[in-house]
């Protein structure tokens, strides 16, 4: 029988990710499983291991005082038999913890998920889209079998959140995912007062790093994998390179393709241009001593690391993809360059370094306000209420 919650107990939600690897999603499971208030909700995190030359965030959960629960099949790669057994596993899980919702994130971790959910009868089944890998990652056919995927466990959610009204738009309308009133839109929401309050150009990420005070420095901070298009980031370091011989490029990440970016690096003559810098914990310092921070990608949903640069006070330049649009407020908070165009992101990058906007702490101010934790622990509380109270009501009819 389906949990049935108790008005006076907490209500129990349990959060389902493939794997806690450096990115926003991770972050934003670690806050919200930390900072749902005790006092009405009682948390669960569900994850699996992460994969070779995966950044690890697992450090930020123990940080956090957050204790995840491991599923070791329930990792990145598809596999049918591992994913049956995660599925079993997470059925078994859901029917002794009883949660009255699950939410789960992430496209492997949302399939398993939610079909454990719906078979252990848990009553309330939520679903974020963080972005979608309908467009850039897989074959033709590869792509088809997801889609169809995830319009079966549109089918078993009560409801489906995405983190920006363009990523809505393209589920509903392009992807036909689901309807839209079964979609809502939930930015994310991060921890960014630390980096709102850390003044510009420290100098600390500068001096690890050997960097001068004096010459520009632009960043890219993600994984090192084929959407993110670091190609496209060097190439565009190449021209601003032409025009700027001073300028220097801070790669922060690391990822399967490193070696062929590294390959790139050579080829095009950048060796002394270029750092490798890995994972960093401290990005408040990163970003302090960053003049601009790129996105290069092919396909986004709410790039993190935009988000943390406008809070940091660092000028942006990115590819008009997912949600970046949404977060730039149509180019009033930082400037858009349509994807794959070294050229276009190149005279972005220089016109940033030339013209850095004038209002940038008052983009600061609004970024923290728009994409900070108390507004998204607000909605997220409001949301699992409304879909457990129209459960209960149901019942009772």
């Amino acid at each position: 029988m389906a949990a049935i919650r108790d008005p006076d107990r907490p209500i129990r939600v349990m959060f389902v990710i493939a794997r806690l690897n450096i990115g926003g999603p991770a972050v934003h499971l670690v806050l919200l499983a930390e900072q749902l208030p005790r006092s009405e909700f009682d948390t669960t995190l569900v994850c699996g291991h992460i994969g070779p030359g995966e950044g690890d965030m697992a450090y930020l959960a123990e940080q956090r005082g957050v204790q995840p629960i491991y599923i070791a099949q329930l990792g990145r790669e598809l596999s049918p038999l591992r994913d049956l057994l995660t599925l079993i596993k997470l059925w078994r899980l859901m029917r002794t913890l009883r949660p009255h919702v699950v939410h789960t994130h992430t496209a492997k971790a949302g399939f398993v998920g939610r079909v454990a959910a719906w078979l252990a009868r848990v009553p309330v089944r939520v679903h974020t889209f963080h972005g979608h890998v309908f467009h850039g990652y897989f074959s033709p056919r590869k792509t088809q079998v997801f889609l169809w995927l995830e319009r079966l466990t549109a089918r078993l959610s009560n409801r489906l959140i995405t983190i920006s009204p363009a990523l809505k738009d393209e589920l509903v309308t392009t992807y036909r995912i689901a309807p839209a009133h079964k979609v809502e839109v939930v930015p994310l929401g991060m921890e960014l007062a630390p980096l709102a309050a850390t003044p510009r150009h420290q100098g600390r990420f500068r001096t690890q790093f050997a960097i001068p005070t004096d010459v520009p420095l632009i960043g890219i901070v993600g994984r090192v994998v084929a959407i993110k298009n670091h190609d496209l980031f060097l190439r565009m370091a190449r021209r601003v390179r032409d025009a700027r011989p001073e300028a220097c490029f801070v790669i922060i990440g690391d990822g399967d393709l490193r070696p062929t970016v590294e390959a790139t690096v050579r080829e095009l003559n950048l060796n002394d241009a270029v750092i490798f810098a890995g994972w960093q914990q401290d990005l408040a310092a990163a970003y302090s001593d960053m003049d601009v921070l790129v996105i290069s990608s092919d396909n986004e949903g709410t790039p993190a690391a935009l988000i943390e640069a406008l809070a940091a006070g660092v000028p942006v330049a990115s590819t008009d993809v997912g949600g970046v649009r949404d977060i730039l407020h149509g180019g009033e908070y930082g400037r858009i360059v349509p994807p794959r165009d070294p050229d276009a992101l190149a005279a972005a990058v220089l016109a940033a370094l030339s013209e850095p906007p004038t209002d940038q702490d008052a983009i600061r101010t609004a970024t923290v306000e728009e994409y900070g934790m108390r507004r998204l622990l607000d909605e997220l509380g409001n949301l699992y209420r409304t879909l457990l109270a129209a459960k209960r009501g149901r019942r009772g009819q």
